[in-house]
């Protein structure tokens, strides 16, 4: 299969960046399919850039001819709107069938799509809905698939690792929603990448949930990295709603999304927790000991990431 053509949707970004690189050193010829295609590229001229115009299913198609195995990592996290951007999960839903037809249409082979643990279409959550939807379409596409349900990615570009130790740096106290019992089931991203890269190789089908070695509840998550960085702080139960409000106005400050009422609820209905063996073998408590000097040190912005601005903020 060397020389075979990959895409990856978003390998200027996260996880699709690991997956870009794990690509290129198992010699696979690669292009991206991105909504920054002025952005830097990290890969020079190894990978060729391409619109993921949503807007064209004809251009889309035409980007993907030729494309054996298409990893798709394209999502929102939440629904946000304001004059310079908008993002809402309807749409992604919508952008994400588009992009499936494209790939039929074009001839991939094999399709290799990011959701996420436990989705149904019963849920009244919009992401975990609509992770279901996506699902259920591929798998009714008639394509090859490998479907990969991770519940939170760790690395050196994450989100949600990284702002907890920037709050336990910031503040002198930490709270969780309720008694912080509810699970997760951390990935580090280079092991997510070889995952899907193994999957792309592969011509079975599968539902894969691609979880860590570890589980935290989150209290136990809270706790231990401020261990590792040497910020242990009391660790202490609020409501949700002064937890929502907390979020907010640090949000408002730090100029981002900080936590919604819906990924509130989600955790605390134990949705990023399964029972499946690891699929990663990468521990987060390793990981963040290798990288406790610099762990939280800046607030990591996803607005900021996504208007593609400087994405870390030093403000508190």
């Amino acid at each position: 299969m060397d020389g075979e053509i990959h895409a990856v949707t978003g390998a200027f970004g996260y996880s699709g960046r690991y997956i870009a690189r794990r690509l290129l050193d198992a010699k696979y010829r690669v292009i991206t399919l991105t909504n920054s295609p002025n952005r830097q590229n990290p890969f020079g001229d190894r990978v060729k850039a391409y619109p993921l115009n949503f807007e064209s299913l004809e251009e889309l198609t035409a980007s993907l001819r030729g494309v054996a195995v298409l990893y798709n990592t394209y999502w929102v996290r939440f629904n946000f709107t304001d004059n310079r951007i908008s993002f809402q999960h309807l749409v992604a839903v919508e952008n994400t069938l588009k992009l499936f037809e494209a790939a039929k249409r074009a001839g991939v082979r094999r399709i290799v799509h990011t959701s996420i643990t436990n989705p149904s279409e019963q849920s009244h959550l919009e992401y975990f809905n609509g992770k279901a939807k996506l699902e259920k379409a591929l798998i009714s596409s008639g394509l090859s698939y490998a479907i990969l349900r991770p519940t939170v990615l760790f690395g050196k570009e994450d989100i949600l690792i990284n702002n907890i130790a920037w709050m336990l740096r910031k503040f002198p106290i930490f709270g969780v929603f309720g008694e912080g019992r509810y699970r997760l089931q951390p990935i580090f991203v280079d092991d997510f990448a070889a995952l899907a890269v193994d999957q792309g190789e592969r011509n079975e089908n599968a539902v894969i949930d691609a979880i860590g070695p570890e589980t935290f509840t989150f209290y136990e998550l809270v706790a231990k990295i401020g261990e590792i960085i040497g910020k242990k702080r009391p660790v202490i139960s609020i409501p949700d709603w002064l937890g929502y409000f907390t979020g907010w106005v640090v949000g408002g400050i730090v100029g981002d999304v900080m936590i919604t009422r819906e990924e509130i609820e989600g955790l605390k209905s134990d949705l990023l927790y399964v029972n499946s063996p690891p699929a990663g073998v990468t521990k987060l408590t390793e990981w963040a000991k290798q990288n406790a000097g610099t762990l939280g040190r800046r607030y990591a912005n996803e607005l900021a990431r996504r208007k593609n601005r400087n994405d870390s903020y030093e403000r508190l």
